[in-house]
């Protein structure tokens, strides 16, 4: 176990963040613990009047190699990893002239940065630190008598620290940061790994696999009031959403707010925004109401008339800035979340008035299209697969009934396939007009689902007074084959012209030859999107 005390006598620092380093090492001078630290750090603290030493008057060899070599020398690991009560240590420090390091402080070349500013492979390569990570893991093996720190917020506490334990830390205090540290040196290599792992075409199969990410918020609970939580970004964002996104108002994000909120705005971001406005509602990580307009306003009414007892408590998101029209009729029911690549002053004013309400700000859209991965924990390991970036505006839909669909049956299709990706299995979409009007999702059987978005297409007539379902003339997507006809006849019976689905059932015949018969056209697309 750590001593309970250590004094600070003497700190190196390194650091690529100058963020508050010159306030800081001002504060550590002026409590006379010694400065040692490296090139562009010594150069900062030097202009700033502060007597430093630097490295390489530590180990008698200037830096080299562009400095990649300037730290790896026994005076300074000898100072971080030598154990103050140890008699033979201490003869080693004596022997050789080297001195403690009670006080490390680093933090490494910004390798995330450069790779989500997808810079070229070479600069990738010398943003990857390789003195730091190592005198960071050897002064945090060494944490009974040494302190190391690697993240800028963490100056302030320490100093105040050392002021009321009159220049010394405890040791609790050094476990913390050392578990700290561990975990800093561990996602930047598995950055590092999984970038490496992409460069080299191992991506989705690398024999060992590596993740990482900094903590972004300590959540309440998971999604049950038992289970802890957290919410941590991955480190080199490349993608917009709600790990890149900010919070402008409202209460503390949950862990089901943070789940349904990235539902909603990827779902959304299937809709180009400089083609049509879209807009997403969804509840527990299903769409109960997707629609394009002309408009965010537009877009939400047509999206709020599919299920509009479901969006109450929901999230919505939007393709486009979130503009004062849409803003409005917005919060006149209760949403837990509006998420949107922007919102306009007058906007984020009407959204003010409701206090609890959460508004986002992502700043774009993620690219429906963008490779990624996909993790799910299992008992004893890990489920990771790449991203379903399939899109099906880049799937030929193949015609396979004797009437292929109309130009408008066309749109409504890939409208309804879009939604159907972000639904989850078995899931069936009708839509008509650039509308959901009725969803079944995540039912055990393909045909519950289609009767459960028929019987919400027929329900959403009665709410509009007409004695017809909305669901007449509508389109229908399905995210997997048709394993039997029964769920094309549900489609059928409740009034739809036209289905789009991926195809590749044993009873594709069948299912045709009952399309057929119905007068409907069908295409299949090839592509299945199931979601678990």
């Amino acid at each position: 176990m750590p001593h309970d005390k250590v004094r600070v006598t003497r700190a190196l620092l390194s650091v690529s963040d100058k963020a508050g380093l010159v306030d800081f090492a001002r504060a550590l001078n002026a409590r006379g613990i010694d400065l040692v630290s490296t090139g562009g750090t010594h150069r900062t603290l030097s202009e700033a009047g502060l007597p430093v030493t630097e490295v390489a008057d530590l180990t008698g060899f200037p830096e080299m190699m562009d400095g990649r070599v300037k730290t790896l020398h026994p005076a300074v690991h000898g100072g971080l990893l030598a154990i103050r009560d140890n008699p033979e240590h201490q003869a080693a420090l004596a022997a050789h002239g080297i001195g403690a390091i009670d006080l490390l402080v680093v933090n490494l070349y910004p390798f995330e940065a450069t790779i989500a500013a997808g810079k070229p492979y070479a600069e990738c390569v010398e943003n990857i630190d390789v003195g730091g990570p190592a005198m960071i893991r050897a002064a945090a093996k060494n944490h009974a008598d040494v302190a190391v720190v690697t993240d800028v917020s963490d100056y302030q506490a320490l100093l105040s620290e050392l002021e009321s334990g009159s220049g010394t830390l405890c040791g609790e205090t050094r476990r913390r940061l050392a578990q700290k540290a561990y975990a800093r040196t561990a996602a930047y290599d598995a950055a590092i790994a999984n970038w490496l792992a992409g460069e080299i075409g191992v991506a989705a199969t690398p024999a060992y696999r590596a993740f990482g990410g900094n903590l972004a918020q300590g959540l309440r609970y998971g999604e049950n009031p038992h289970q802890p939580a957290a919410f941590y970004r991955a480190p080199g964002i490349v993608r917009a959403g709600v790990a890149s996104a900010q919070q402008l108002q409202g209460k503390e994000l949950s862990f089901n707010n943070l789940n349904d909120t990235d539902a909603a705005y990827e779902c959304v971001a299937e809709f180009d925004p400089v083609r049509t406005a879209a807009v997403a509602i969804i509840k527990h990580a299903n769409p109960c109401g997707v629609a394009e307009g002309n408009d965010p306003l537009a877009a939400y009414e047509r999206a709020l008339t599919c299920d509009p007892t479901s969006a109450f408590g929901g999230i919505v998101a939007l393709n486009r800035t979130l503009d004062a029209e849409a803003a409005r009729r917005i919060v006149e029911i209760f949403t837990e979340v509006i998420i949107a690549p922007d919102a306009s002053e007058e906007a984020r004013a009407i959204v003010a008035a409701k206090k609890n309400l959460r508004l986002l700000i992502a700043g774009s859209l993620p690219d429906p299209r963008a490779p990624g991965e996909t993790v799910r924990s299992l008992s004893g390991g890990l489920l990771v697969q790449g991203r379903d970036n399939a899109v099906v505006d880049d799937m030929p839909l193949n015609v396979v009934t004797k009437r292929a669909p109309t130009e408008q049956e066309y749109a409504d299709l890939r409208f309804a396939y879009r939604v159907a990706k972000h639904v989850k299995s078995n899931a069936i979409v009708y839509a008509k007009d650039g509308a959901t009007i009725g969803i079944g999702a995540g039912q055990m059987s393909r045909v519950d689902s289609s009767r459960i978005a028929a019987w919400k297409a027929a329900e959403g007539a009665k709410r509009l007074g007409l004695s017809e379902s909305l669901a007449l003339g509508s389109v229908v997507a399905s995210d997997a084959f048709f394993p039997f006809a029964d769920g094309l006849l549900t489609a059928v019976e409740a009034g739809a012209t036209a289905v789009i689905q991926p195809g590749g059932s044993m009873r594709d015949d069948d299912v045709i030859r009952a399309a057929d018969e119905a007068g409907l056209a069908m295409v299949f697309t090839g592509h299945r999107h199931f979601r678990h």
